[in-house]
């Protein structure tokens, strides 16, 4: 592996990471490489490639480290967290500007807290493929650069289970948690240089905090808008997985829904609900609230801060409306003038009375030949005759996908994995690459049969 590292995380206070290599595995295996990626990097692989996904090799001049930082987890506060099964190798720069390389599943770090720090192979091949396919949505998100067996069993749950490391990347990995660390540890001069290095590498517009909270909140309302606009349910929004400049970050128990439902959830740990697909606006606005708060002790004057910040917070919610009135505007082919919250909403109302596939509802509208599935509900016909009046669907398939991750299609690429057949994988990798297109593979594009229907995702932790 050959890179040009310049790790400039390294430039910061020596309490904000600890510098760790990757624990070795018995026998590192090559599962995939995103050789596109790669070049767009600017690194290079040789034949022993897998050797430096498993963290057997450490490319020369890289210099590994593992980042500090806290959290709310499911609104409960955890002050110490940190990279606990990930190491950062190192920067590069290259055609999307400055990216961390990191690898996640490589073993017990400084912030294990107890755990192995490993990850199985499951949830490697479902963090690889569904964060491809949020950025062949357009969807900001980490990317997955490679992944690679480990010839050893991890234990959880159900038994032993075939270890593998992903390599990711990512603009940077900073959380809201990672302010947090450092705010409640009353460590000004680490928080200060955190906020300088953040706007400088991702909001280099912004002068102060204020603007800097401002940004970070139109970033985040964005990227909860266009999860939306594609039924897709993020599972733990703590705010250690809040990433400050608005990307998706650390794919766990996430789902794309099948048939709508708005109070929908996947995680097996989410038991009250709190991260369900209807409430990930809100949750949004009060990981920015913990951001804000994490701010505070840089302020000069507290009270104005309190009252600039809070107006700043206050804000998300017509910042989101905005982005989410944006994204479905598109999505039913609607102009900027057209009456399209209510179209919006009466079509959304729709789909969860009927318990029907929120991809194909989309999709469906835009070919007019098809007999909607929406057809039997009293209301479609009249509503169907408003949109029409208003609706231009040249551009719909653009923008409604005609293949998503699925989650009984995830739960068949990774059975097959396990048994040792990547080709199920590849195939699907394949059509996911080209959402708006219909793939060879029709059932790709099928919503699953009742006994298919997967009703809980895990983090593999």
């Amino acid at each position: 592996m050959r890179a040009s590292w310049d790790t400039s995380y390294l430039s910061l206070p020596e309490q904000m990471y600890r510098k760790q290599k990757p624990i070795p595995v018995p026998k590192p295996s090559p599962l995939v490489l995103n050789t596109q990626l790669a070049k767009k990097l600017g690194v290079s692989f040789g034949s022993d490639w897998a050797e430096y996904i498993a963290g057997n090799k450490v490319s020369q001049g890289a210099t590994p480290l593992t980042q500090a930082y806290a959290g709310h987890q499911f609104g409960n506060w955890n002050p110490q967290l940190g990279d606990g099964r990930a190491v950062l190798l190192g920067e590069v720069t290259g055609e999307f500007g400055r990216m961390d390389i990191q690898l996640k599943g490589s073993g017990r770090t400084h912030w294990s807290r107890g755990g192995d720090g490993r990850a199985w192979l499951g949830p490697v091949l479902r963090e690889y493929i569904v964060s491809e396919a949020m950025h062949k949505l357009n969807i900001p998100t980490t990317r997955a650069l490679a992944a690679a067996g480990t010839g050893e069993s991890i234990y959880r749950e159900e038994g032993p289970l075939p270890g593998a490391v992903i390599c990711r990347t990512a603009t940077s990995h900073i959380r809201v948690g990672t302010f947090q660390y450092f705010a409640s540890r009353n460590d000004h001069e680490a928080l200060e240089a955190l906020l300088n290095y953040t706007i400088n590498r991702h909001y280099p517009k912004a002068k102060n905090s204020n603007d800097f909270l401002e940004m970070a909140v139109q970033a985040q309302a964005e990227l909860i808008a266009k999860w939306m606009g594609v039924g897709f349910i993020h599972g733990v929004m703590n705010t250690d997985n809040s990433h400050v400049a608005g990307i998706t970050v650390d794919y766990g128990p996430c789902a794309f829904m099948d048939n709508f439902a708005p109070k929908r959830v996947f995680s097996a740990i989410d038991r009250q609900g709190r991260y369900a697909y209807g409430n990930q606006p809100s949750i949004g606005a009060w990981n920015m609230a913990q951001l804000a708060t994490a701010l505070l002790p840089l302020a000069s004057n507290r009270d104005i801060a309190i009252e600039s910040f809070t107006e700043i917070i206050n804000g998300f919610e017509k910042v989101f409306d905005i982005e989410y009135k944006q994204v479905f505007s598109s999505k039913l082919g609607l102009p900027s003038e057209a009456e399209s919250d209510f179209l919006t909403n009466k079509f959304l109302e729709m789909m969860a009375h009927e318990n029907v596939d929120f991809t194909q509802s989309f999709r469906a509208l835009s070919n007019p030949d098809i007999d909607h599935i929406l057809r039997p509900h009293p209301e479609f016909s009249n509503w169907y005759d408003q949109w029409r009046e208003v609706a231009d669907i040249s551009e719909m398939d653009s923008i409604n996908p005609a293949v998503i991750p699925r989650n009984h299609i995830i739960e068949i690429m990774i059975n097959q994995a396990i048994s040792g057949n990547m080709d199920y994988f590849t195939e699907f990798h394949s059509a996911l690459r080209n959402p708006y297109s219909i793939p060879k593979n029709l059932l790709f594009t099928i919503p699953p049969t009742p006994i298919e229907v997967v009703k809980n995702t895990f983090c593999g932790t």
